[in-house]
């Protein structure tokens, strides 16, 4: 699907929705025709030994790195458990490189840790956040955010619209008194 010609590429990463509980489908769709693809995902602890024990950090997305000058688009939309790029005004939403390398990061140290947690955490409880821009910052805990607000939140992010900081659980700690 890729080819790379002789002009400079210019290979960026994007936002590829999938259909519902198709992430890993779409993954392996485009492992299959060599694309370049990143799908984070994310340990839990279920209830039910036999539930998944690993869930998407962006339920119904998965990011790829591609060059849209030598990629058709329309492939990537009508690909088995794709539903289309995610676009803004018509034209496909890039994702800075810095971002998906944090998402990657944030991701790896959930994992580490043994997955997400926000064990007693209140709404009103003061924290402090650890890692990324924010570090050593305190903040008011608000609210749990689930995987589809974490989908909210990066759509956001694409769009640059400055909105209240939404952060990945495991960066928040509740401040010792």
């Amino acid at each position: 699907m890729l080819s790379k010609g002789l002009g400079e590429m210019t290979e960026r990463w994007y936002v590829l929705r999938s259909k519902p509980r198709k992430e890993d489908l779409l993954w392996d769709q485009l492992l299959i025709r060599k694309v370049e693809v990143y799908h984070p995902r994310i340990k839990v602890q279920p209830v039910n030994p036999r539930a998944r024990k690993v869930k998407p950090y962006f339920p119904g997305y998965v990011f790829v790195r591609v060059d849209l000058q030598q990629v058709n688009w329309s492939s990537l939309h009508w690909m088995p458990g794709a539903t289309g790029l995610v676009s803004f005004g018509g034209e496909p939403a890039s994702v800075p490189d810095s971002l998906i390398q944090a998402i990657r990061k944030r991701v790896e140290e959930i994992n580490v840790s043994g997955g997400e947690q926000l064990d007693g955490l209140e709404k009103g409880d003061p924290v402090v956040i650890q890692g990324g821009a924010f570090d050593g910052y305190e903040a008011i805990f608000d609210a749990k955010i689930s995987g589809n607000e974490r989908v909210r939140v990066l759509l956001k992010l694409l769009q640059a619209q400055p909105k209240r900081l939404e952060l990945p659980a495991a960066q928040v700690r509740k401040k010792k008194r």
